[in-house]
């Protein structure tokens, strides 16, 4: 199950730094690719605005 970018993303860019797959890409509100992401949260615990979840 890949995680998620939710809409309190302030596109900081802290998670695609922390990100060891580079499944996170750039733009107005940054988005996770579910075919490359490996759902091992990082991603989300390195989020300061907290936007990142487990998707569904």
């Amino acid at each position: 199950m890949a995680y998620v970018i939710g809409n309190d993303c302030v596109a900081c860019g802290t998670c695609i730094d922390e990100c060891p797959a580079g499944a996170i890409s750039e733009g107005d509100i940054y988005s996770i690719d579910p075919d490359v992401c490996v759902d091992c949260g990082t991603c989300a615990d390195a989020c300061p605005s907290g936007a990142i979840s487990p998707g569904a």
